[in-house]
Formats: C-alpha cells, sequence, structure tokens
C-alpha cells in the first residue's frame, strides 16, 4: 500500500497561499458563491468511487484549513457514487502530519468501523499549534472491498494557546475615531532558506494587512464581529510567496468597524474601546527552526489616506495622499497587554467579495441628480475608477435601496448616512484611472446617486462596479417551478440571506441597526440552512449567544448584545434552542448540540421557573407575532395573536427540542427530563387555550399555526378543525397574509400538516398586499421587512422601521422545497430523507436541489395531465421514503429512480362550487364576484375582496345562493341592489348546480 512518505502530493505542505493568483478579480474568486449553478445529474449508482469534497469541521470542502481549527477537528467526506445496497462498513484515515514548514515526521492510518462519513471523531493525537495535517480517506462496504484513495487534504492549526503569542496588541496614541485610519507598520528582513511563513492575525476593529502594498487574502472587515469581551477571532495567512528572502515592509490599516464605529439607531460610538489595536505575529521557517517577529515597540504608525471611516456613515479617501500613509508622518506605538478576551480560531467563513454587479442604467431625477442604478438590491459598496477630473475634486457616493418618486429614498436609512467621498488626485487616465474601492465600510442599497462625477452617462456606467460582500459560505440549494413570481421569491430570499450573512445574521444591512436580533433568525434558521452551508457560520454567533445567558436563563435579543438588556421572551430567546437544532437537522453534527445544550437547558429551566405549577407561560415582556400586518406602523408588536398562548407554545416547542438534544448527546436521564417537562406543557397549553375541536384562544392564524406545524395537538379531531379553521381564517383574508414574525414562516406547513394544502398553495400564490408576491410585483429583489414597505402608489411606508433587505419572511422558501418540491431532510445531514411532493394547486412542476453533507439530492416533479413524473436522486449513504398522491410509501435506496402515477383530475368549475367556501376557493369564480361589485357602491370601492369576504365570513357552508343578499344585506344604501342583480347573474353562471337559500334564510 502506497504511504504518504511515498507520495509527493502527501507531504506536508509548506506553501497553501491564502493569496488569489494575479490574475484573479474578485468575480473570478466569487462567481461559485454568488452565482453557482446547481450541481450536476449523476447516478449515484456505479462503481465505488474514491471519496471526494473532503472537509474539516464545516469548513469548506477540498480547500486547506489554515489556523481554523482546534486541536481534534471533526473530519467528513462524500461517497459519489458506490454499488445498489451498498453501505459504508468502515474507513481508513491516513494522516501525515509535522511542524509547518517541515516534511511530515509521522505517518499512521487510522480506521473507523460504521456507515458514519460525517463529523468522524478525529482519529489520531490532538495536533498541537503550528502543526499541519495532510489526510485522505478510503472506504469499503461489507464485501471488504476497498475505494481508491481520496485526493489530500490538508488541516493547519495556528496559536492554539496565548503562551503561542509573543507579540503585544499596538495601538496609534491619540488617533480617535473621526481621525484618518492608522497603518501600523514593520519592516521585516526575511533570511535566506526560509521555506515557510505565516501570518497570525486580530484587531480591536477592522483591518486590512498588505505586504509591499500586496493585500494579504481576500477578507474584508476581518475579524469580524464577535462579543469582543469575550472572545476575538485570529486569521492564520499563509504569505510564504510574499514573504521571500529580503526586507518588506508589514502594514495593516485599521478601521473602526464594529469596535469603536457608530452602533445601533442611538449611534453609540465607542462600544468597545476608544482605541483602535493590532495584534499581529509573522512566523519565519526554515525547516528546522521558527523566527516569530510581533507587534512590539518596534513598529510604528502613520496616518492613511482614508481620512474618515463608519460602516454607517461611509468612507472617505483623499487620493491626494499615499494609500498607506507617507514613512516620514510615522510616530511610536503604543504597547498594550493582551485582550481579556479568548483569542479564538476563525471557524465561520470571514466576508468576502462573493461576486460584483454592473450597474444597468443611470436615472436622472426629478431635481437633477444623476442616479446609478444596479438592479440588484445587495450589500457590499462601489468601485469607481475615475479617468479626468482636477486635483481636489470630490466625488460623492450617496447609497439608498429605493427610489421615492424618481428620487433618493434615504428616509428608511434613519441615522446611517451611507455616504461615500472620495476626493481625486487629478492623475487618472483612460489607461490608468484613480481607483476608489471603500473596503471600511458597508451599505445595503441597489441605487446609488453619484454627484461630481467628471464625465457623461455612459462614462458613470463603465467606472462603476458593485462589489457584493457576504460570507463565504457554498450554495446549497436550488429551487424552481412552473410559477416564475414564486422563482423570483425564493432569489429574493437568497439574496436577503447572503445581503445579511456577513459576520453575524443581521436584520437588514442598510439602516442604523444591521444588529444580530435572535428573533429573526430564530425564524429563519432553517431556510438559511438550506439554501447556504450556515452551519460555520452560526454555530459562530450561536456561541456569543449562549456566553451571553444569565443564571436565570434570559438572553439578549440582539447579539452581540450592544443593547445591553437580557430578557426571558419567547421566539427571540427560544432561538437558542431553535437555531442549534437547525444547524443540527441540516448537517447532523452533534458538536453543534454538544456546543449549546446547557444554554438550551437552562433557557427552558428560566422559563419553567416563571411558568410555575402551571405550566403556562404567563406575564413578563413579550415581543409576540411582531410586526402582525394589522398592527398599526407605529406600535408593531399589537398583534392579534395573545401573547401567552404564543409564548406556551414556544415552552413546548423548546422543552421537545432540548429532550431531542439530549437524547441524540446519548443523556437519557436529562432527555427524559425535558421530554416530561414538554408533554407537561403541551397538556397545560391544550387545556388552558384549545378546545376539544381544535379551536384556539385569540382565533387567529398564528395560534393555529404554532400548534398544527409544532404537533401541539393530541387528537385528529383537534388537528382536523384547527386545521379547517386555520383554512378558513387564510380564505376570509382573501388569502392574503394575517401574520407576523411568529406565525409567517409556519402558515404554509401548518396548513399541510391539518390537511389543507391546497389553501397553502394559494396563500403562496395571491398577489395582493399582504402577500409573498406583492414586493415582487412591486420590482422588488430582496425581501422586505414589511408587507408593504412601499405603497401600490410609490410612498415608502411611513413606520420608523422600513427596511428593504429583511430575510425573515422569505422563510416561506423553506415549505416551497420541502413540501412544494418534496425534498425534506427527516435525518440530520440528509442521512433520511422524505419526498411527498404537494403536487398541483396552481403549480405544474417544481423541482429542489440540495448540496446536502451526504452529496446531492434533487426532486423533480411534473403535472402532464393526470400524469404525474417524478425523478429522485438520493445520494450514497442517504435513504427517502418516497409518499405520491395514491400511491403506496415506498423506500428508496441511493440512486436515480422514476416514478410516473395517475393523480385524478379535482372536480372544478361549475360542478364543484357549491356552498361559500367553495366559492372562495376557486381563484376564477372568486375573481368574477369580486369584480361584479367592484365600483358599486362606496363599501367596495377600495378593497372589494376584503368587504366581500368581510360580509360572507358567517356563511362558508352555506349554499353559494347566499352571496347575493349577505353581501348587500344594507339594501337601503344607494348602489346596494345594483351590487346585488350583479353577483345573482355571475352566481347563476359559476354555480348553476348549487342549492337554493333554505326558506329559515330568506329573507
Amino acid at each position: 500500500m502506497k504511504r504518504f512518505n511515498d507520495d509527493p502530493e502527501m507531504l506536508v505542505s509548506t506553501h497553501h497561499s491564502s493569496q488569489p493568483a494575479a490574475s484573479t478579480s474578485p468575480t473570478a474568486r466569487g462567481a461559485d458563491l454568488l452565482t453557482a449553478p446547481a450541481p450536476d445529474v449523476i447516478d449515484p449508482v456505479g462503481r465505488l468511487a474514491a471519496p471526494v469534497r473532503l472537509r474539516v469541521d464545516h469548513h469548506r470542502p477540498d480547500r486547506p484549513v489554515l489556523g481554523g481549527t482546534g486541536s481534534a477537528p471533526a473530519l467528513s467526506w462524500e461517497v459519489p457514487t458506490a454499488p445498489a445496497g451498498w453501505t459504508q462498513a468502515r474507513a481508513e484515515i491516513e494522516i501525515a502530519r509535522g511542524a509547518v514548514g517541515t516534511l511530515p515526521n509521522s505517518t499512521e492510518v487510522c480506521v473507523t468501523e460504521g456507515p458514519d462519513s460525517l463529523f468522524v471523531p478525529w482519529p489520531a493525537a490532538p495536533l498541537a499549534s503550528r502543526e499541519a495535517a495532510v489526510w485522505r480517506v478510503r472506504v469499503a462496504g461489507d464485501d471488504g472491498a476497498w475505494s481508491p484513495w481520496s485526493a489530500p487534504a490538508v488541516v493547519e492549526t495556528g496559536l492554539l494557546e496565548r503562551a503561542d503569542w509573543s507579540a503585544r496588541p499596538i495601538a496609534a496614541p491619540g488617533n480617535k475615531r473621526t481621525d484618518p485610519a492608522p497603518v501600523m507598520v514593520r519592516r521585516i528582513s526575511v533570511p535566506a532558506g526560509t521555506t515557510s511563513a505565516r501570518l497570525h492575525l486580530a484587531a480591536g476593529g477592522t483591518y486590512e494587512a498588505f505586504i509591499d502594498g500586496v493585500k494579504v487574502g481576500t477578507d474584508e472587515l476581518a475579524p469580524g464581529w464577535t462579543e469582543y469581551s469575550r472572545r476575538i477571532l485570529v486569521q492564520t495567512h499563509d504569505v510564504t510567496t510574499i514573504l521571500t528572502p529580503g526586507e518588506h515592509e508589514l502594514a495593516v490599516v485599521l478601521g473602526n468597524g464594529w469596535y469603536r464605529g457608530h452602533l445601533t439607531w442611538a449611534m453609540r460610538e465607542n462600544v468597545y474601546g476608544e482605541d483602535l489595536w493590532l495584534l499581529a505575529q509573522v512566523e519565519l521557517s526554515d525547516g528546522a527552526d521558527t523566527t516569530a517577529v510581533g507587534t512590539d515597540a518596534d513598529w510604528t504608525w502613520r496616518p492613511s489616506n482614508i481620512t474618515a471611516n463608519d460602516l454607517y456613515n461611509g468612507q472617505s479617501t483623499d487620493l491626494r495622499l499615499p494609500a498607506l500613509g507617507a514613512p516620514e508622518a510615522e510616530s511610536p506605538v503604543a504597547v498594550l497587554d493582551l485582550p481579556g478576551a479568548a483569542l479564538e480560531p476563525t471557524t465561520l467563513p470571514l466576508p468576502t467579495v462573493i461576486g460584483e454587479v454592473r450597474p444597468i442604467e443611470v436615472i436622472t431625477t426629478p431635481s437633477g441628480r444623476r442616479i446609478v442604478d444596479l438592479g440588484q438590491n445587495l450589500t457590499g459598496h462601489m468601485r469607481l475608477s475615475v479617468a479626468g477630473g482636477g486635483a481636489g475634486d470630490v466625488i460623492t457616493l450617496r447609497h439608498a435601496e429605493v427610489l421615492e418618486h424618481g428620487e433618493l429614498g434615504t428616509r428608511p436609512l434613519r441615522n446611517a448616512e451611507c455616504t461615500d467621498h472620495v476626493t481625486l488626485a487629478g492623475t487618472g487616465t483612460t489607461e490608468r484611472p484613480e481607483v476608489f474601492t471603500p473596503t471600511l465600510t458597508q451599505h445595503g442599497f441597489r441605487y446609488v446617486q453619484v454627484d461630481g462625477f467628471p464625465g457623461d452617462d455612459d462614462a458613470l456606467l463603465a467606472s462603476l462596479t458593485a462589489r457584493v460582500v457576504s460570507a463565504g459560505m457554498e450554495r446549497g440549494a436550488w429551487f424552481a417551478s412552473s410559477q416564475p413570481l414564486v422563482d423570483r421569491l425564493v432569489e429574493n430570499t437568497r439574496w436577503s440571506t447572503i445581503d445579511n450573512f456577513i459576520t453575524v445574521p443581521t436584520d437588514c444591512p442598510q439602516r442604523d441597526e444591521r444588529l444580530g436580533w435572535t428573533g429573526d433568525i430564530g425564524a429563519f434558521a432553517p431556510t438559511a440552512m438550506s439554501l447556504y452551508d450556515a452551519a460555520a457560520f452560526l454555530s459562530s454567533w450561536t456561541k456569543d449567544l449562549a456566553a451571553a445567558q444569565t443564571l436565570d436563563g434570559a438572553l439578549p435579543v440582539v447579539v452581540p448584545d450592544v443593547l445591553e438588556g437580557n430578557k426571558l421572551t419567547c421566539a427571540w430567546g427560544d432561538a437558542i434552542t431553535l437555531v442549534p437544532w437547525a444547524v443540527y437537522e441540516a448537517t447532523g453534527d452533534p458538536a453543534v448540540l454538544a456546543a449549546s445544550a446547557e444554554a438550551m437547558a437552562c433557557f427552558v429551566d428560566g422559563v419553567d421557573a416563571v411558568a410555575g405549577d402551571s405550566h403556562l407561560w404567563r406575564g413578563g415582556f413579550q415581543f409576540g407575532d411582531w410586526l402582525d400586518p394589522d398592527a398599526p406602523p407605529e406600535d408593531p408588536g399589537a398583534a392579534k395573536a395573545d401573547p401567552e398562548v404564543v409564548a406556551t407554545a414556544y415552552f413546548a416547542r423548546s422543552a421537545g427540542i432540548t429532550a431531542r438534544a439530549y437524547a441524540i448527546l446519548g443523556d437519557a436521564e436529562r432527555a427524559a427530563h425535558y421530554e416530561a417537562l414538554a408533554a407537561s406543557v403541551r397538556d397545560a397549553y391544550l387545556d388552558a387555550y384549545v378546545t376539544a375541536d381544535g379551536l384556539i384562544l385569540s382565533d387567529c392564524a398564528t395560534v393555529y399555526a404554532q400548534a398544527l406545524a409544532w404537533d401541539l395537538l393530541d387528537t385528529p379531531r383537534r388537528v382536523s378543525g384547527a386545521g379547517q379553521r386555520l383554512a378558513d381564517l387564510v380564505r376570509l383574508r382573501s388569502f392574503r397574509i394575517s401574520t407576523g414574525f411568529v406565525g409567517t414562516p409556519l402558515v404554509p406547513t401548518a396548513l399541510v400538516k391539518g390537511g389543507q394544502a391546497a389553501t397553502a398553495a394559494r396563500l403562496v400564490l395571491e398577489k395582493q398586499c399582504p402577500s409573498w408576491l406583492y414586493p415582487v410585483t412591486m420590482g422588488a429583489t430582496t425581501i422586505w421587512e414589511r408587507w408593504d414597505s412601499m405603497l401600490p402608489n410609490g410612498d415608502i411606508n411611513p413606520g420608523e422601521m422600513t427596511s428593504f433587505n429583511h430575510y425573515a419572511l422569505g422563510a416561506v422558501t423553506q415549505w416551497l422545497i420541502t413540501d412544494l418540491a418534496g425534498l425534506d431532510v427527516v435525518g440530520g445531514g440528509g442521512r433520511a430523507l422524505r419526498v411527498a411532493p404537494q403536487v398541483g394547486n396552481g403549480f405544474t412542476s417544481a423541482s429542489a436541489v440540495r448540496r446536502l453533507p451526504l452529496g446531492t439530492a434533487r426532486v423533480v416533479w411534473e403535472l402532464d395531465g393526470e400524469a404525474l413524473h417524478v425523478r429522485v436522486q438520493v445520494p450514497v449513504g442517504a435513504s427517502a421514503e418516497l409518499v405520491l398522491p395514491g400511491a403506496a410509501p415506498e423506500m428508496l435506496g441511493h440512486g436515480l429512480h422514476e416514478r410516473t402515477v395517475t393523480v385524478p383530475q379535482t372536480r372544478n368549475g361549475a360542478d364543484a362550487i357549491r356552498t361559500v367556501r367553495d366559492l372562495i376557493d376557486d381563484e376564477s369564480a372568486w375573481g368574477r364576484v369580486v369584480e361584479a361589485v367592484r365600483g358599486k357602491h362606496g363599501a367596495y370601492m377600495a378593497d372589494p375582496a376584503a368587504t366581500l369576504t368581510n360580509f360572507l365570513k358567517h356563511e362558508l357552508d352555506s349554499t353559494v345562493r347566499v352571496v347575493p343578499g349577505a353581501a348587500t344585506m344594507y339594501s337601503f344604501i344607494p348602489g346596494m341592489e345594483e351590487a346585488r342583480a350583479a353577483l345573482e347573474a355571475v352566481i347563476s353562471e359559476v354555480a348553476p348546480h348549487a342549492e337554493p337559500v333554505p326558506a329559515a334564510q330568506r329573507g
């Protein structure tokens, strides 16, 4: 057997650069992240192939992991093809290891037994600081035949212990938030014979590092935003190809970032400190010895040409000045003690430029301003190239998400200025333009107002490029259907995800907020984990959430906690159970649960203490069903749903999740405790709030959605009754949204569980506001915070909270993937799938592709008359339950599977409409009824559909022939008789076979 020492590819690498190739543009580096196509269709049944997509922890596969792990990383791999029925029985993992920059000093083969290929515990001795390992794997089934070896993968630790740091943080004395960004500088002499160079970096503030003027790495806004008082992330870069023998200059620009820039709508300053600081350590190795050059008193600092920088307000740069400052302006640094916070490896993908977007047109506003339209709402910054202009000329870039009556719509930004300024040196030519790239700020925008540009519209278009900045996550899902507006809705959700996943899951990327609201991500985490491999990103954030918990179980409502106040509140607090559980379900990694289990239990125990023997969560502060569309703009918490009913449902949900987490972790005693608690809470909920027929206190869509989606109802009678009532509530709102943050993600799933799949599809397809598709019809390219963030007349919603890039309401995308297309993960990491598409009901086809930890899963279905054609791709290591209409459930192993079944056409048209409920459910007939009364009287002028359903809300089971009378009951009002006559004519056409109105109801 070939060993690592015999294979040149398997030597411990001395160079796996974090630097892009000189010819690689940001678009090329990030195109696979922004516009990645779905994986090709392959048949997983075939010869036993070598494992692929090797990964360490939750890092992106098939890439070297430098300094981004601890001493015992978990290992995963995919088997792309294997014979039918094959199951992995064992794996051999071969590891060569040694100090960074050296040849391997040991090679070992570790054997693991069983089918697991996901998050296999590190099988060898723990890695030490500065240790590199190259590993590869092969697998065998029960027949003992081995696959070929995989290609090698590299993992390298950074500085795991505080004692590894000889460097000390340095600061620029006297440099304040409003001063030019400081540049920390050190000349480094690299001796001959150096074979390896690593740069370890951490900072208070954001940073960009340069060696001889060349940027190190591709990170943006490093080291990201964590709970700085508790932990700060360290980045490790391979700089071997830059630090060649000779003299070099290392210069690091520090930005205010989250550390001392503005935060929250109060525009707080210096939240984490007044002085930016840098901790840097260069380590040079010749294969035998290592020399460290760290931040100390030998460094100097100088002001850069970035004269102002702030994440909210923007960046100002003077191109007349040297970018990295003038050597003659250098001053001594101040040396500080190591921070009290932990210095941790960067386990999440930091922000990077994932792609570029070119503007589509220049708009001249009514006031004569020039605005560039990118055609897409995004997060990042503009790159401006200028040929021409005079020295001292200033160009201003003002960013916003929307236009309001032809002008830049800046009111939703509130206090955030979102404006960049560049002062020209006057040296730009066509061949060598002046370039402005404001990398120390971040904007959420589609439109850019440009003032002072020295050129016509064509030159302006050519000079600007938007750089999309987001965490470097791998795309995880693709969806398509026969409904183009729904497909755009999914795409809008994807964009809102990448726009808000920078280093924490923010609520919005544009205004004076941009905070890690727990309620938003608690509702959206399953969708995020489908659309992207967000496991590392969310696990890092959850670590800060758990660390901020107080002993009573209370948690901050934003993380990092810059609002400084923990609350024991439902939905927002439940993020501590919902987010880790969503990550576990998508990945199957028990370490995610292990890291959060104690915090989960502490939260549930805290709620239990408040509830007491009643097991009902009553009293205390609750956000409730936030942003209920019926709530007034000035009071977004005034929801229809009773907050205590909502809170108790969450209590049951989180107790149940905590029980399942402990069961997975093997703690049977605690699992039993929390399962018993969950059962007691469910019983109390049912006794206090739910009738035997499934009616629930406060009788609104949100409470029914919780009960059905979370399986809180204990009898078929209650499930059926709640499902029917939820469907009726949706009908009576003319299939428009009536729920806020809590209820909205749950309603479609709840309708399907309640036996009302057709109503779920009709709800999703509705276009009138409030609905998922109304923003799409208004040209939205991201998910809005409010259903009516933009009013039909072009006015921006007058509410103070009016973002056009909030992912939470896009959580319906998860239902489209799992239920409509029918690709649901029911076993952690995709080991078990359920394929049960909800066919028809306005859709003639749908498809979903998911890149799961085990491999690619795919479902494609199409209706052709009464024939339903379904194609399913199941990856090696997974199984799928296939549930199709009219067919017995079937278990599928890995492979490509095709089925065709007959789906009888449902009764429709005039033969189907007998009751008022039937009429409302028939989109065509109901549309004719609505049009029949439109404009006949003032009551029907603004919203005839809503007025009709209000008149008919007590008649759903009545014959449809009651409609003319019930809808015009106030016959003494002028115009009502005309409306009645119109309705009688329409009803006679759309429902000719309906029963007459009973004599007792006539009048």
